[in-house]
């Protein structure tokens, strides 16, 4: 203020002093007024500079208050094709896998059954306990506590379900991601393949990615502890091999959902977590078995079932979409929620069942493949068949 103030008085003075430089020059012949026009010049540049100060003053009021942030910049909404198609053939892929490796399990536990029952008629027909006691007594002592503690695993492990050890993988995938998050020099490619948002440049690898992906422990745990409880229900319903293709296409399909919702409304922030998988294995056990009873770990005498359990997740996570809650990704938890709840009424007939012809074509594949062949080499010859490969 004091140097705007400065500004107009010594515009003033100089509007004041004009006329008197005017008059002297009035007096002066035409050759000096011609040789001092510069002073005229003088005049009529003060004056323009009085005006310009003028002008300032005018305008100055506006620029008193405190300056506007600029508005935002415009945000090119995100086209969803590829990750669309994204979606739909690593769901196909998915299944399609999980096909072939039923497959191939049967066919390795025949194989095993097989083998487990010549190796036991081999070993109880040469070998009699005095030949095992003396094989104990010969390890040193660091190598029998070794054994024991691998015999007490084997045993922990052999105790649980079937669900339970497929959990267990996945539980530690999901441990070990936790863990590189706490590396400081992968932060980055943390950030971009394990955190999913469609306004990113890269967008499809992250769906599947940001689903074995977690910041905070708690989370992970939360989710953890879920996938562990229903784990052997929803194996005992649909398999190990159904089962890992349903939590994989559920990861990708909340993905979806997701991306689908931030675009529409225009809000673009990262997402990561197992909450969308975990959804549908939890909406496939409450809508396949309703009438079972649920509780709270930390209130056991709460029960409830689990029918009026998936409602009131539903509830919560479509309040949570539509309020705009920011706390959880609302939209992947109902994508996934709705995928498990279509898979066990619809899915299960519509894809699972149907899986026939691509297993019986990949039976011929194996049987074209390792006809003539055995696993050392050079052509296979059958005893007592006349020397035929």
């Amino acid at each position: 203020m004091a140097c705007r103030g400065f500004i107009i008085k010594w515009g003033k003075t100089e509007f004041y002093r004009s006329p008197n430089t005017f008059s002297r020059c009035s007096r002066l012949n035409p050759y000096q007024q011609q040789r001092s026009g510069f002073r005229r010049e003088a005049k009529r540049t003060d004056t323009k500079m009085g005006n310009v100060n003028q002008q300032q003053t005018k305008t100055s009021p506006p620029e008193a208050g405190p300056p506007r942030p600029p508005p935002p910049p415009k945000v090119q909404r995100p086209r969803l094709f590829r990750p669309l198609m994204f979606t739909v053939g690593f769901a196909g892929c998915s299944f399609g896998g999980a096909a072939i490796l039923q497959y191939e399990t049967l066919k390795a536990r025949v194989q095993t059954a097989k083998d487990g029952e010549e190796l036991e008629k081999l070993v109880m027909g040469s070998q009699d306990m005095a030949y095992w006691h003396d094989w104990w007594n010969q390890l040193s002592s660091f190598q029998r506590q070794l054994l024991l503690l691998v015999s007490m695993v084997d045993d922990f492990w052999r105790s649980l379900t079937e669900g339970q050890r497929t959990a267990t993988g996945i539980i530690a995938i999901n441990a070990a991601v936790l863990c590189c998050w706490r590396i400081p020099a992968m932060q980055r490619t943390m950030i971009k393949y394990f955190t999913s948002n469609p306004a990113s440049k890269t967008q499809c690898l992250p769906m599947i990615l940001s689903s074995f992906s977690h910041y905070s422990i708690i989370h992970m745990v939360a989710n953890m502890y879920v996938l562990w409880t229903f784990s052997s229900g929803i194996v005992s319903l649909l398999g190990k091999e159904q089962f890992l293709a349903v939590y994989l296409s559920a990861g990708v399909i909340s993905t979806m959902v997701s991306y689908v919702c931030k675009t529409a409304t225009g809000r673009f922030y990262p997402s990561l977590g197992a909450s969308g998988a975990v959804m549908a294995v939890l909406a496939a056990v409450c809508t396949k078995v309703p009438e079972a009873k649920l509780g709270i770990i930390f209130l056991p005498m709460v029960t409830f079932t689990a029918g009026n359990a998936l409602k009131a997740l539903v509830a919560i996570d479509t309040a949570g979409l539509i309020l705009g809650w920011r706390l959880f990704d609302h939209a992947a938890h109902l994508g996934g929620a709705l995928f498990g709840v279509w898979y066990v009424a619809y899915g299960h007939k519509l894809i699972w069942r149907r899986r026939e012809p691509l297993v019986k074509l990949w039976h011929e594949l194996r049987s074209k493949g390792g006809k003539g062949s055995r696993p050392g080499g050079g052509p296979e010859v059958r005893r007592g068949g006349g020397g035929q490969p």
